[in-house]
């Protein structure tokens, strides 16, 4: 693809990311609402404020783009930095904690590890991830490797690296489709299950296939999950993708519905829809109401120069 069209896919996921989170922001923990509630609720809103989702992809941005590539430490230093200047974002009780250690002198790869008893397996990983995915969306084994290291910092449990890794991948994938094309829903669900290894994800991906024409979205959100674990949230962004593929708006709304989690999901599935149908697919009225866009839509911009320069 030309490199015009690479960017605006750059952009495209960056900025659905922080627009999925803070449309979905006003929702999480609720269940029951319509896909219209979401929509008055967006229009409402005077500015779309983001959490922690957001907050911690800028840090995964920022650290690649000063490191033309991943550097543990630094990425966690730069996580440290970002939350003791914005504390107030919504961070879980995880990432403080293990970031406190790391102040105190613990190596940021093994910080994690102390927390919880194998590790988190939360959606931490994943929710932050799309920068990854964009830099490497041409090198799978690359970008497992450094999707599982940059997890690794605030989630050691192999369910929270390998959903950041399919993630990624989603956002891979997307970014290497073109959107004026038929879009081959199969194929690209096809994809994702040969990059994961993990059984519980193989499972979730298996699930899709019987529920394209599923209208229930308590029976989905049952099936695919709609809750802070990593298993139960990647599924769920992955499905309102493949379900809305040709509409930016109508994918993370979807994605929100579900319920739950819903800024998490919100924003991972405007990261993969927004890799696939750039930065243009975003409803202009969100782009102007999102909080720091002056700020994040240059980091996608710097990234795709590093991977075009």
């Amino acid at each position: 693809m030309d490199t015009d069209t690479l960017c605006n896919k750059f952009l495209g996921s960056i900025l659905g990311t922080a627009i999925g989170d803070s449309v979905g922001a006003g929702f999480e923990g609720l269940q029951g609402f319509t896909e219209d509630q979401v929509h008055a609720v967006a229009e409402r809103r005077k500015v779309l404020r983001y959490t922690d989702d957001t907050h911690m992809m800028i840090g995964v941005a920022e650290s690649l783009i000063a490191k033309s590539g991943f550097d543990g430490e630094h990425m966690a230093n730069r996580f440290i930095y970002n939350y003791n200047w914005e504390p107030f974002r919504g961070y879980g009780p995880g990432p403080p904690r293990i970031f406190a250690a790391i102040q105190e002198g613990e190596s940021w790869d093994r910080a994690s590890e102390k927390l919880y008893l194998g590790g988190s397996y939360g959606n931490g990983a994943a929710m932050r991830i799309a920068p990854v995915g964009l830099l490497y969306y041409d090198n799978p084994q690359k970008l497992k490797e450094v999707a599982y290291q940059s997890s690794h910092v605030t989630h050691a449990h192999i369910l929270g690296k390998e959903g950041a890794a399919l993630q990624a991948y989603a956002v891979a994938l997307a970014t290497t489709l073109d959107p004026t094309s038929s879009f081959d829903r199969e194929a690209f669900l096809r994809k994702l299950g040969d990059f994961v290894v993990n059984d519980t994800y193989k499972e979730k991906l298996q699930t899709m296939e019987d529920l394209w024409n599923e209208s229930d979205k308590i029976k989905i959100a049952a099936e695919l999950g709609n809750g802070v674990e990593a298993f139960n949230s990647v599924p769920a962004a992955i499905f309102s993708f493949l379900t809305h593929p040709n509409s930016f708006e109508e994918a993370v709304v979807y994605a929100i519905s579900l319920g739950g989690d819903t800024d998490t999901i919100g924003a991972m599935a405007g990261a993969i829809s927004g890799a696939y149908l750039g930065m243009d697919s975003i409803p202009a009225e969100w782009l102007a109401k999102l909080e720091n866009r002056l700020y994040i839509e240059p980091l996608a911009t710097e990234l795709w120069q590093i991977k075009t320069e």
